[in-house]
């Protein structure tokens, strides 16, 4: 089975429940049939959104154990100065942050799926799918 990239938007839709896609998302980190992986730059993205727009300090540890566990199945995926360069090419191919391109590389770099919740800068560009779209049944 091919291994499934997370970026923050899934990581942070899992532990949202207002997120219109937080079942799905929940659901990908539960199921242990799964490969997943994120790149290390979730560990920031996730923190920062924790502590300053949800304003929920107290996710931020639950939040980066899940990484954690991410760690121990498919990885935490380096941002090597090679994946940033191809970051920086895919940014400005698609018109999109860095940010979302350095997942988008990092998921073509290891041949995997890239997972997003992001539908205007990375799933409408099919550069990732939503999380609901590769759920397990």
């Amino acid at each position: 089975m091919t291994t499934l990239v997370l970026d923050a938007s899934v990581l942070l839709a899992a532990f949202d429940a207002e997120d219109d896609h937080h079942k799905p998302a929940r659901a990908l980190l539960e199921d242990d049939r799964t490969t997943l992986a994120t790149l290390d730059l979730a560990r920031y993205e996730v923190t920062n959104v924790a502590v300053r727009a949800w304003r929920a300090p107290e996710l931020v540890a639950p939040m980066l154990a899940a990484i954690e566990r991410l760690a121990e199945d498919g990885g935490v995926l380096p941002s090597t100065d090679t994946l940033l360069t191809k970051a920086a090419r895919i940014a400005e191919r698609h018109t999109i942050s860095v940010y979302d391109a350095a997942y988008a590389a990092a998921a073509d770099d290891g041949g995997h799926r890239l997972v997003s919740c992001d539908e205007r800068d990375l799933v409408s560009k099919n550069l990732a799918a939503l999380p609901a779209s590769v759920t397990p049944a």
